[in-house]
């Protein structure tokens, strides 16, 4: 039997899935100043190829939904489904961040004991890139606990009608583990870098990094800011969202809050998407 076309493509019926990003925070280099860790997605994938993101992947909020609570110290699911303004099932997207950071970036945002930190990370791991479904197994096989007050929740966006996958995406912020290392799966993702935001802007602008509109406004977002304590003492408040508008009169296509240049004129209705961290002055 012949394998569909690009005729039987229908836009319109692309599922929406959910799905949770995180930018991990660090203070480095010379002036130890803010850095976010991206990641370099393969060539081969379907969605988003050779592009560089923040760790992130798919979300189920009913699996283990009656056991989040013992997953997750620091936020109740009811607590965190209110955050995210859905009826239950809130912390599966703290857990899904969880997971995409340590199979995608070999950290694992967690509360272990000290000494056997390394080996844990490793192991767990290693089990769930055979298969990620296994991660809250795994967890709850050996007692660890998630501690996911640190982790806060900033943004939402949805891919826009026409991508082959479609994604409804929360994008957390977090502070990197100061005890453990950061190596990339090679497999979906070939390469990372901690970099600074500004400089991320500066790459994608002279085509040496490319990104998503939404990944280069949430960059943007973070370049307003010289520290990971002034992004997590923004992110903390839980400011209301702000509705992004779009501006392209050239080609630009300039993702913009309310308060930035060319806003009151952008395009409401080209990207679907809402950012907490909005504020135009540092706190």
């Amino acid at each position: 039997m012949p394998g569909p076309t690009n005729d039987d493509f229908d836009p319109d019926a692309v599922p929406v899935r959910h799905a949770a990003t995180v930018m991990v925070l660090d203070d480095r280099g010379p002036d130890d100043d803010l850095h976010v860790l991206m990641v370099h997605r393969t060539a081969k994938v379907v969605f988003a190829p050779d592009m560089w993101v923040f760790p992130g992947g798919r979300v189920d909020p009913d699996d283990h939904l009656d056991d989040f609570d013992t997953l997750c110290r620091g936020l109740s699911d009811h607590e965190a489904s209110t955050i995210l303004d859905v009826e239950r099932g809130g912390l599966a997207w703290w857990v899904a961040a969880a997971r995409e950071t340590l199979e995608e970036a070999g950290i694992l945002l967690a509360a272990l004991d000290p000494e056997g930190r390394r080996r844990t990370v490793a192991e767990l791991r290693q089990l769930v890139r055979t298969d990620e479904n296994l991660f809250p197994d795994l967890l709850l096989e050996r007692g660890i606990t998630l501690d996911v007050s640190p982790i806060e929740e900033v943004a939402r966006f949805i891919t826009p009608v026409g991508s082959p996958r479609r994604f409804d995406a929360r994008f957390f912020v977090a502070r990197a583990p100061e005890d453990q290392d950061v190596s990339h799966d090679d497999g979906e993702i070939v390469n990372h870098s901690w970099i600074r935001p500004q400089d991320a802007l500066d790459r994608w602008r002279a085509d040496e990094m490319t990104m998503m509109s939404p990944t280069v406004r949430m960059v943007a977002c973070l370049a307003r800011y010289r520290s990971a304590d002034e992004v997590l003492a923004v992110a903390r408040r839980r400011l209301p969202y702000q509705r992004v508008r779009v501006d392209d009169p050239d080609g630009d296509y300039r993702v913009l809050l309310p308060g930035e240049p060319g806003y009151e004129a952008a395009d409401l209705e080209i990207e679907t998407g809402w950012v907490r961290l909005w504020e135009g002055e540092r706190p």
